[in-house]
């Protein structure tokens, strides 16, 4: 859980853990993603509700929708789509799928430390779909990551 300034407890969202395929020829391929949007105010520029689907001139308006959900609902489909068609799977498939990206992944080390060696001690290559577009008409395929550094830094 999360404590609020004022004192109050507010529960976590859980994550999601999925499975698909134990081939043991298959390399095992963990898709990250998550569902949790950026908070949105009207007052901030919106000019429709950040949670309802909106049609505006023959665009489709909806908070979160490259960030992180529609990449999110592709791999899924692509899942899908392999099922349906009963092709054999490339890769033996585990999902992450988490509500809380966006104030910092709460809970998410925590969850990753007790499933390491469980979960997701298979798995051989991990695939972020959590990123940005180069432009509003040219999207971007993250196909490698060099890693992460955070760190805070304290001025007085």
């Amino acid at each position: 859980s999360l404590q609020l300034p004022d004192g109050q407890d507010l529960p976590l969202p859980p994550v999601i853990l999925g499975e698909l395929g134990k081939d043991p020829q298959n390399p095992t391929v963990c898709f990250y993603g998550h569902v949790d949007v950026q908070p949105a105010k009207k007052e901030d520029g919106w000019k429709t509700d950040p949670y309802t689907l909106t049609e505006i001139n023959g665009n489709l308006y909806g908070r979160g929708a490259t960030d992180n959900k529609g990449p999110v609902l592709a791999w899924i489909n692509a899942v899908e789509t392999f099922r349906v068609l009963k092709l054999a799977m490339p890769v033996n498939f585990k999902f992450l799928i988490e509500g809380t990206e966006e104030v910092g992944s709460l809970g998410l080390e925590k969850l990753l430390e007790e499933e390491k060696h469980c979960f997701f001690s298979d798995v051989d290559y991990i695939v972020i779909s959590d990123n940005l577009w180069l432009s509003n008409k040219k999207p971007a395929l993250t196909y490698g990551s060099r890693g992460n550094a955070c760190f805070f830094v304290e001025v007085k």
